[in-house]
Parts: structure tokens; C-alpha cells; sequence
């Protein structure tokens, strides 16, 4: 049995990653360039990068962040896309040991997305992007909330969709349930 479960959000709760694609690939679409889900998964998704430096020159780098955030924004915005199951697994174990979010999202991107989901109340706390200083793969936002829960690592679990993650969650050192999703298939999960 664990003390506490951690939660990662985008891919494991939330259906996220095909709308950071889309707001990915209009956004160069606008400086003319093409991203292909193949390359928006090796680079953003498994190399950690960011797929707008595709887009030549720094000053275009960060007018084209600007113009994603700003559709990605408005994309989470619709409909919630919790997945399915999220909720019953979420009710079952709510009560029984402490659980926390634990997320490389920005806040104003988390709370946008929440705002109808329904699941902010069975979490103890989370923590976003905002909440640390070094983000996954770094160890530090696992342990961070093992801190903030007053855990020790390895008697915690950590669900995770994504090979940043998943290094994250080990160099922390709590165990892992690894869960990759449709976008990060064939992901190296050895952390």
C-alpha cells in the first residue's frame, strides 16, 4: 500500500496533448511553417523541447509563444476532456490516502481547463509549473510534493504518461505506474 498518490495532469487526467498540438501548429502555420503530430511528439513531447524554434530567429521564437498560449488558452476553454474512468478511480480512492496533482502546466492553463471538470476536489493540493523552480525531468516538483505532504518518496506512487515524467517521478524516487497515451507511444519509460 502507498501513503500518497501524485498525479501528473495532461495525458493522465486530462486529454491535453492534441490541443498543445493544435495550438502548436496554427501558431507556425503563421510563420509558414508545417508540424507534423510525429514531429510535434519527438521534439516536444519526448525531447522536452520547444517545437517553435522551428520558426527561425528568437524575437520570432517568442511572438509565436505568445500567439500559441493565446490559442491554447482559448482551446482549453471548451469543453472539459477529462478521460474516461478519471472520475470513478478518483472516488474510489478519495478519503483514503492523501492525493495530489502534480503538473508542468501553468496555472492559468490548469485552472482554465478545470474550470468544469469536476476534479479539483478530490486532490489535497496541486502543484504547477508556478510551484518550483527546475520542471520534469528534474526531480524536483515530485519532490516537492512529497515535502508538502509530508511523504517519504518511496512510499508514494506517481502516475505518469510522459518519459519527463517518469524520470521525474524516479529521481524523486517514488515508485511509478506509467501510463503513455496515444501521442507518446513508443516513449523510452526506462527511467
Amino acid at each position: 500500500m502507498f501513503d500518497g498518490i501524485f498525479w501528473d495532469n495532461d495525458g493522465v487526467l486530462m486529454e491535453t496533448e492534441q490541443l498543445y498540438y493544435q495550438a502548436n501548429a496554427e501558431a507556425l502555420a503563421q510563420a509558414g511553417v508545417e508540424l507534423s503530430l510525429e514531429e510535434f511528439c519527438r521534439i516536444s513531447l519526448r525531447q522536452g523541447e520547444s517545437v517553435l524554434s522551428l520558426a527561425a530567429g528568437d524575437s520570432d521564437e517568442e511572438a509565436l509563444r505568445r500567439v500559441r498560449d493565446e490559442i491554447y488558452f482559448r482551446l482549453l476553454g471548451k469543453e472539459p476532456r477529462v478521460y474516461p474512468g478519471v472520475h470513478d478511480t478518483l472516488e474510489l480512492l478519495h478519503g483514503r490516502l492523501p492525493m495530489a496533482i502534480v503538473t508542468s502546466c501553468r496555472r492559468d492553463n490548469f485552472l482554465q481547463m478545470h474550470r468544469a471538470s469536476g476534479l479539483l476536489g478530490y486532490f489535497d493540493f496541486i502543484l504547477t509549473r508556478e510551484d518550483y523552480v527546475s520542471s520534469k525531468p528534474d526531480p524536483e516538483p515530485y519532490l516537492t510534493a512529497c515535502a508538502r505532504a509530508g511523504l517519504h518518496p518511496g512510499r508514494c506512487l506517481a502516475i505518469e504518461d510522459s518519459e519527463r515524467g517518469v524520470t521525474s517521478a524516479a529521481r524523486a524516487g517514488l515508485v511509478i505506474a506509467a501510463i503513455p497515451g496515444d501521442m507518446n507511444r513508443g516513449g523510452q519509460f526506462g527511467a
